[in-house]
């Protein structure tokens, strides 16, 4: 599937520079897509730490199983993600090809079972014939390198239509430690953890306890605040590695999230997720206007964050945004049908800083060529104050188009 790079994808690139202790390497193993890269393995040093966080789905991929099974452990010395196919639905046989793949990149990779980490992405419901990494993975770890961080990002797309990277450097004590992500995503995009496939790496020496704990915060106001259609998929997965190879340069050991000395990196590592999932709402399928929702003056923050979500997964919000047009009515009907307090008669809606209706109200000095005008960005604000408290919050989401339709329809064809 070929599909153009959307709109919304960012102008800047960043340089991504090599972690200590991380070793990356793609392959095309011919799991679904002819004539591109669809495997990707990644090893770190001994001594790597791993945090990880899963989708809420009921009916979990194979690999979800797998990584929630070694995670207790807290170490990892190998990653392998493959696109084109999600390992989900596939019962006995998935388990078996989970099993497969991690035999084959533990010899590989020279270390156990346990430090193997697994990630699908693709279809649900056909097996994956994991025999396919049969010396594709043998050759990948004699050719891992640091440096390539893009050519990791493309082997993991599906329906993404650019590679989705992020980079961070920071002081940790005196000694300077990098982050570096990933991540995949494009549909079936809604929070629940995280949002598809991401991965983040640092060469910061944390103990699984704290990356554990930065993590799981970290998703809150990032990943967990992205939808694209309001269907969480079977295989989200964000997984974290701390190679701890910067204490050689004088970083210190960290053991626990609310150590001091972790302020500075703790707000780069978020920086981090918070730019991979902003991207993975400009990649929406098919999508042409990149949709911030902020809601304030709720009675809590989880009373805003429903709200904002239910004007975020209505279609007739999005298909209005798409049409370019400001139509509050929608807004006003998501809000209402949230389930959370909200006053009609204290109701305030903006877009893109231009009230178009007060007090359960049009504004007064409402402007349609105005509107119509402030409607043509490719990012739109709608703010929503319900004037009934201090909650706040804020989620991101895009435009629903003719496109996303076109390649939904078309996916398993």
């Amino acid at each position: 599937m070929s599909l153009a790079v959307s709109p919304l994808a960012p102008t800047d690139v960043p340089e991504m520079p090599a972690i200590a202790g991380v070793r990356l390497a793609t392959a095309a193993a011919g799991i679904r897509y002819k004539g591109r890269t669809d495997v990707l393995l990644a090893l770190m040093d001994k001594g790597t730490t791993v945090a990880g966080v899963f989708t809420q789905s009921k009916c979990p991929s194979a690999p979800v199983d797998w990584c929630r099974a070694k995670l207790g452990r807290g170490i990892a010395r190998a990653l392998v993600v493959n696109s084109g196919n999600a390992n989900a639905f596939t019962g006995k046989t998935g388990r078996q090809s989970t099993s497969l793949t991690a035999s084959i990149a533990a010899r590989a990779a020279g270390c156990s079972l346990n430090e193997v980490f697994l990630a699908s992405t693709g279809v649900i419901g056909e097996p994956l014939d994991a025999s396919k990494f049969n010396g594709v993975l043998d050759t990948l770890a004699e050719t891992a390198a640091p440096g390539d961080w893009m050519a990791a990002a493309k082997a993991i797309m599906t329906t993404d239509t650019f590679p989705k990277v992020a980079t961070a450097t920071v002081k940790l004590g005196k000694a300077k430690v990098t982050i570096n992500g990933m991540a995949k995503g494009s549909g079936m995009i809604a929070p629940d953890m995280a949002t598809m496939l991401a991965f983040v790496f640092t060469d910061a020496p944390l103990s699984a306890g704290a990356l554990q704990s930065l993590l799981k915060s970290g998703v809150e106001d990032t990943f967990n605040a992205v939808t694209v259609d309001g269907d969480t998929s079977t295989s989200d997965t964000l997984l974290a590695f701390a190679t701890g190879a910067a204490s050689a340069a004088g970083a210190p050991k960290i053991s626990r999230a609310s150590d001091p000395r972790l302020k500075a990196f703790a707000r780069a590592f978020h920086a981090v997720l918070a730019d991979l999932a902003e991207q993975i709402a400009r990649d929406g399928e098919g999508a042409r206007k990149l949709i911030e929702i902020v809601v304030d003056g709720a009675t809590t923050k989880k009373s805003a964050r429903k709200i904002a979500m239910s004007v975020a997964n209505s279609p007739l919000v999005k298909t209005a945004i798409a049409g370019e047009d400001a139509n509050w009515g929608r807004v006003v009907m998501a809000v209402g049908k949230a389930g959370e307090p909200a006053n009609r008669d204290k109701l305030s809606i903006s877009f893109n800083g231009i009230r178009v209706a007060r007090n359960g109200a049009r504004d007064p000095s409402y402007d349609e060529a105005e509107v119509s005008a402030a409607m043509k960005n490719p990012k739109i604000q709608i703010k929503i104050a319900l004037g009934l408290g201090k909650g706040r919050d804020r989620v991101l989401t895009c435009d629903l188009t003719k496109e996303y339709v076109a390649i939904n329809g078309d996916y398993r064809s």
